[in-house]
Protein backbone atom coordinates (compact mmCIF):
# COMPACT_ATOMS: atom_id res chain seq x y z
CA UNK A 1 0.00 0.00 0.00
CA UNK A 2 2.68 2.44 0.86
CA UNK A 3 4.56 1.92 -2.79
CA UNK A 4 1.30 3.00 -4.68
CA UNK A 5 1.01 5.86 -2.07
CA UNK A 6 4.73 6.62 -2.79
CA UNK A 7 4.58 6.23 -6.66
CA UNK A 8 1.41 8.41 -6.53
CA UNK A 9 3.81 10.96 -4.59
CA UNK A 10 6.44 11.01 -6.94
CA UNK A 11 3.90 11.26 -9.95
CA UNK A 12 2.12 14.34 -8.15
CA UNK A 13 5.25 15.76 -7.86
CA UNK A 14 6.40 15.27 -11.65
CA UNK A 15 2.87 16.97 -12.73
CA UNK A 16 3.63 19.90 -10.94
CA UNK A 17 6.96 20.48 -12.13
CA UNK A 18 5.47 19.77 -15.65
CA UNK A 19 3.13 22.63 -15.18
CA UNK A 20 5.74 25.04 -13.72
CA UNK A 21 8.41 24.02 -16.41
CA UNK A 22 5.82 25.76 -18.32
CA UNK A 23 6.87 29.09 -16.85
CA UNK A 24 9.60 29.93 -19.08
CA UNK A 25 8.11 29.22 -22.43
CA UNK A 26 5.17 31.97 -20.80
CA UNK A 27 7.40 34.41 -19.53
CA UNK A 28 8.93 34.76 -22.72
CA UNK A 29 5.82 34.94 -24.47
CA UNK A 30 4.21 37.56 -22.49
CA UNK A 31 5.05 41.26 -23.60
CA UNK A 32 4.92 42.77 -20.38
CA UNK A 33 7.81 44.14 -18.12
CA UNK A 34 8.89 40.98 -15.44
CA UNK A 35 7.25 43.03 -12.34
CA UNK A 36 4.08 43.88 -14.15
CA UNK A 37 3.87 40.04 -15.31
CA UNK A 38 4.37 38.70 -11.95
CA UNK A 39 1.99 41.21 -10.23
CA UNK A 40 -0.65 40.19 -12.19
CA UNK A 41 0.41 36.47 -12.32
CA UNK A 42 0.06 36.38 -8.76
CA UNK A 43 -3.07 38.60 -8.29
CA UNK A 44 -5.05 36.36 -10.81
CA UNK A 45 -3.32 33.50 -8.86
CA UNK A 46 -4.52 34.56 -5.64
CA UNK A 47 -8.10 34.78 -6.98
CA UNK A 48 -8.12 30.98 -8.51
CA UNK A 49 -6.33 29.61 -5.10
CA UNK A 50 -8.77 32.00 -2.76
CA UNK A 51 -12.04 30.24 -4.83
CA UNK A 52 -10.82 27.10 -4.58
CA UNK A 53 -10.31 27.33 -0.76
CA UNK A 54 -13.49 28.53 -0.17
CA UNK A 55 -15.22 25.73 -2.20
CA UNK A 56 -12.67 23.05 -0.66
CA UNK A 57 -13.97 24.83 3.10
CA UNK A 58 -10.18 25.00 3.55
CA UNK A 59 -9.27 27.49 6.13
CA UNK A 60 -7.50 30.55 5.57
CA UNK A 61 -6.92 31.13 9.45
CA UNK A 62 -2.97 31.70 10.74
CA UNK A 63 -1.61 31.60 14.03
CA UNK A 64 -0.48 34.89 14.73
CA UNK A 65 3.08 33.27 15.26
CA UNK A 66 3.00 32.24 12.00
CA UNK A 67 2.62 35.51 10.24
CA UNK A 68 5.90 36.38 10.07
CA UNK A 69 6.84 33.48 8.32
CA UNK A 70 4.74 33.54 5.50
CA UNK A 71 5.48 37.15 5.14
CA UNK A 72 9.15 35.97 4.69
CA UNK A 73 8.41 33.46 2.51
CA UNK A 74 6.14 35.66 0.25
CA UNK A 75 8.86 37.76 -0.05
CA UNK A 76 11.41 35.69 -1.02
CA UNK A 77 9.05 34.24 -3.36
CA UNK A 78 8.79 37.44 -4.99
CA UNK A 79 11.95 38.40 -5.83
CA UNK A 80 12.71 34.64 -7.20
CA UNK A 81 10.48 35.33 -9.54
CA UNK A 82 11.82 38.70 -10.78
CA UNK A 83 14.80 37.60 -10.56
CA UNK A 84 14.14 34.76 -12.49
CA UNK A 85 11.66 36.31 -15.37
CA UNK A 86 14.81 38.82 -15.57
CA UNK A 87 17.15 35.37 -16.02
CA UNK A 88 14.72 34.07 -18.48
CA UNK A 89 14.70 37.84 -20.57
CA UNK A 90 17.99 37.66 -20.70
CA UNK A 91 18.68 34.75 -22.31
CA UNK A 92 16.25 31.56 -23.16
CA UNK A 93 14.69 29.13 -21.31
CA UNK A 94 17.15 26.80 -21.26
CA UNK A 95 19.73 28.97 -19.72
CA UNK A 96 16.88 30.49 -17.49
CA UNK A 97 16.12 27.36 -15.87
CA UNK A 98 19.14 25.34 -15.91
CA UNK A 99 20.82 28.38 -13.59
CA UNK A 100 17.47 28.05 -11.45
CA UNK A 101 18.04 24.65 -10.99
CA UNK A 102 21.47 25.07 -9.21
CA UNK A 103 18.84 25.47 -5.92
CA UNK A 104 19.06 21.41 -5.21
CA UNK A 105 22.59 21.61 -4.31
CA UNK A 106 22.32 24.95 -2.35
CA UNK A 107 19.34 23.22 -0.53
CA UNK A 108 21.55 20.41 0.44
CA UNK A 109 23.64 22.81 2.23
CA UNK A 110 20.99 24.75 3.64
CA UNK A 111 18.65 22.14 4.44
CA UNK A 112 20.61 20.39 7.73
CA UNK A 113 21.72 23.79 9.04
CA UNK A 114 18.42 25.68 9.10
CA UNK A 115 15.97 22.39 9.52
CA UNK A 116 18.62 20.27 11.50
CA UNK A 117 18.25 17.57 9.62
CA UNK A 118 20.50 14.91 9.22
CA UNK A 119 23.50 15.23 6.70
CA UNK A 120 23.10 12.63 3.70
CA UNK A 121 26.65 12.63 1.68
CA UNK A 122 24.41 10.93 -1.44
CA UNK A 123 22.68 14.48 -2.03
CA UNK A 124 26.39 15.98 -2.57
CA UNK A 125 26.84 13.54 -5.18
CA UNK A 126 23.39 13.68 -6.82
CA UNK A 127 24.02 17.26 -6.32
CA UNK A 128 27.49 17.42 -8.18
CA UNK A 129 26.17 15.02 -10.81
CA UNK A 130 22.74 17.91 -11.58
CA UNK A 131 25.34 20.54 -11.86
CA UNK A 132 27.67 18.56 -14.33
CA UNK A 133 24.47 17.83 -16.48
CA UNK A 134 23.86 22.19 -15.93
CA UNK A 135 27.47 22.80 -17.46
CA UNK A 136 26.74 20.41 -20.53
CA UNK A 137 22.85 22.38 -20.90
CA UNK A 138 24.80 25.68 -20.73
CA UNK A 139 26.20 26.51 -24.09
CA UNK A 140 28.99 29.32 -22.70
CA UNK A 141 30.29 30.06 -19.43
CA UNK A 142 32.51 32.85 -20.94
CA UNK A 143 32.70 36.15 -18.88
CA UNK A 144 32.35 37.59 -22.12
CA UNK A 145 29.11 36.16 -23.32
CA UNK A 146 25.82 38.10 -22.45
CA UNK A 147 24.57 35.42 -20.89
CA UNK A 148 26.94 35.69 -17.74
CA UNK A 149 24.39 37.99 -16.07
CA UNK A 150 21.46 35.85 -16.56
CA UNK A 151 22.93 32.68 -15.08
CA UNK A 152 24.26 35.46 -11.61
CA UNK A 153 20.49 36.20 -12.02
CA UNK A 154 19.34 32.72 -12.77
CA UNK A 155 21.75 31.21 -9.63
CA UNK A 156 20.86 33.82 -7.02
CA UNK A 157 17.14 33.58 -7.79
CA UNK A 158 17.79 29.81 -7.04
CA UNK A 159 19.37 30.80 -3.32
CA UNK A 160 16.07 32.50 -2.85
CA UNK A 161 13.95 29.99 -3.99
CA UNK A 162 16.03 27.36 -1.28
CA UNK A 163 15.39 29.89 1.35
CA UNK A 164 11.24 30.19 0.86
CA UNK A 165 10.88 26.30 0.47
CA UNK A 166 12.96 25.83 3.35
CA UNK A 167 11.02 28.55 5.57
CA UNK A 168 7.53 26.30 4.78
CA UNK A 169 8.59 23.59 5.35
CA UNK A 170 7.41 23.37 8.64
CA UNK A 171 4.16 25.15 7.68
CA UNK A 172 3.36 22.80 5.31
CA UNK A 173 1.96 19.74 8.01
CA UNK A 174 0.53 22.80 10.18
CA UNK A 175 -1.50 24.39 6.91
CA UNK A 176 -2.99 23.09 3.73
CA UNK A 177 -0.98 23.96 0.88
CA UNK A 178 -3.66 25.60 -1.08
CA UNK A 179 -3.87 28.26 1.64
CA UNK A 180 -0.41 28.93 2.18
CA UNK A 181 -0.09 29.83 -1.85
CA UNK A 182 -2.99 31.74 -1.42
CA UNK A 183 -1.31 33.94 1.10
CA UNK A 184 2.05 33.72 -0.79
CA UNK A 185 0.24 35.53 -4.05
CA UNK A 186 -1.49 37.89 -2.47
CA UNK A 187 2.08 38.98 -0.68
CA UNK A 188 3.39 39.02 -3.96
CA UNK A 189 0.62 40.38 -5.42
CA UNK A 190 0.82 43.35 -2.98
CA UNK A 191 4.23 44.32 -3.52
CA UNK A 192 4.48 44.33 -6.91
CA UNK A 193 1.41 46.40 -7.96
CA UNK A 194 2.66 49.69 -7.35
CA UNK A 195 4.17 48.61 -10.93
CA UNK A 196 0.99 48.51 -12.72
CA UNK A 197 1.44 52.49 -12.73
CA UNK A 198 3.74 51.84 -15.09
CA UNK A 199 1.86 50.65 -17.96
CA UNK A 200 -1.78 51.63 -19.31
CA UNK A 201 -4.11 48.41 -18.19
CA UNK A 202 -5.11 48.32 -22.07
CA UNK A 203 -1.82 46.94 -22.67
CA UNK A 204 -1.92 44.32 -19.72
CA UNK A 205 -5.15 43.45 -20.70
CA UNK A 206 -3.48 42.43 -24.32
CA UNK A 207 -1.83 39.96 -22.37
CA UNK A 208 -4.79 38.16 -21.08
CA UNK A 209 -4.05 34.36 -22.61
CA UNK A 210 -0.19 34.22 -21.20
CA UNK A 211 -1.17 36.02 -18.02
CA UNK A 212 -4.35 33.52 -17.52
CA UNK A 213 -1.95 30.14 -18.36
CA UNK A 214 1.13 31.51 -15.61
CA UNK A 215 -1.80 32.27 -13.40
CA UNK A 216 -4.07 29.25 -13.54
CA UNK A 217 -1.18 26.15 -14.65
CA UNK A 218 1.79 27.74 -13.67
CA UNK A 219 1.01 28.72 -10.29
CA UNK A 220 -1.97 27.78 -8.98
CA UNK A 221 -2.18 24.45 -10.00
CA UNK A 222 1.58 24.02 -10.60
CA UNK A 223 3.00 25.79 -7.53
CA UNK A 224 0.31 23.85 -4.91
CA UNK A 225 1.16 20.59 -5.62
CA UNK A 226 4.53 21.39 -5.45
CA UNK A 227 4.45 22.99 -2.48
CA UNK A 228 1.76 20.21 -0.86
CA UNK A 229 4.92 17.47 -2.02
CA UNK A 230 6.70 19.02 1.34
CA UNK A 231 4.56 16.78 3.41
CA UNK A 232 5.57 13.31 1.84
CA UNK A 233 9.89 14.12 1.18
CA UNK A 234 12.46 16.40 2.67
CA UNK A 235 12.98 20.05 1.05
CA UNK A 236 16.57 18.39 -0.52
CA UNK A 237 14.81 15.22 -2.11
CA UNK A 238 11.97 17.56 -3.29
CA UNK A 239 14.57 19.86 -5.11
CA UNK A 240 16.65 17.08 -6.84
CA UNK A 241 13.39 15.43 -8.17
CA UNK A 242 12.64 18.53 -9.08
CA UNK A 243 15.33 18.73 -11.36
CA UNK A 244 13.67 17.11 -14.40
CA UNK A 245 11.92 20.50 -14.59
CA UNK A 246 14.29 21.99 -16.70
CA UNK A 247 14.09 19.00 -19.14
CA UNK A 248 10.18 19.88 -19.44
CA UNK A 249 10.88 23.32 -19.41
CA UNK A 250 13.37 22.71 -22.50
CA UNK A 251 10.99 20.35 -24.09
CA UNK A 252 8.08 23.30 -24.18
CA UNK A 253 10.37 25.32 -25.07
CA UNK A 254 11.27 23.75 -28.19
CA UNK A 255 7.98 23.03 -29.17
CA UNK A 256 6.50 26.40 -28.43
CA UNK A 257 8.92 29.02 -29.08
CA UNK A 258 11.31 26.73 -31.85
CA UNK A 259 14.49 27.07 -29.35
CA UNK A 260 16.02 23.48 -30.30
CA UNK A 261 18.70 22.15 -27.89
CA UNK A 262 21.63 21.45 -29.20
CA UNK A 263 23.74 17.76 -27.77
CA UNK A 264 25.06 19.08 -25.06
CA UNK A 265 21.55 20.20 -23.91
CA UNK A 266 20.29 16.49 -24.10
CA UNK A 267 23.05 14.81 -23.12
CA UNK A 268 23.08 17.14 -19.95
CA UNK A 269 18.96 16.34 -19.70
CA UNK A 270 20.05 12.76 -19.53
CA UNK A 271 22.43 13.21 -16.40
CA UNK A 272 19.95 15.47 -14.77
CA UNK A 273 17.41 12.61 -15.64
CA UNK A 274 19.48 10.05 -13.83
CA UNK A 275 19.65 12.12 -10.60
CA UNK A 276 16.13 12.09 -10.68
CA UNK A 277 15.73 8.65 -11.30
CA UNK A 278 18.84 7.59 -8.42
CA UNK A 279 16.88 9.58 -6.11
CA UNK A 280 13.55 8.46 -6.63
CA UNK A 281 14.32 4.59 -6.06
CA UNK A 282 16.44 5.77 -3.12
CA UNK A 283 13.47 7.69 -1.46
CA UNK A 284 11.05 4.55 -2.13
CA UNK A 285 13.64 2.31 -0.65
CA UNK A 286 13.66 4.80 2.57
CA UNK A 287 9.74 4.92 2.76
CA UNK A 288 9.49 1.13 3.01
CA UNK A 289 12.22 0.56 5.68
CA UNK A 290 10.59 3.50 7.88
CA UNK A 291 7.10 1.53 6.90
CA UNK A 292 8.38 -2.04 8.34
CA UNK A 293 9.41 -0.25 11.17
Amino acid sequence: MFKNQHFSNLLELNIAMLFISTSGALARYVNLSDTVTIAARALLAFIFIFLYCRWKGISLKIHKKDIPIILISGILMAIHWVTYFRSLRLSNVAIGMISLFTYPIITAFLEPILLKTKFEKIHLLLGALVLLGIYFLVPDFSLENSYTIAVLFGVFSALLYALRNLTLKNKVGTYNGSMLMCYQMAIVGVLLSPFFLEVEFSTVLMQWQGLLALALITTAIGHTLFLNSFKYFSITTVSILASIQPVYGIAIGALLLGEIPEINTIFGGILILSSVVIESVRSLKKVAIENVK
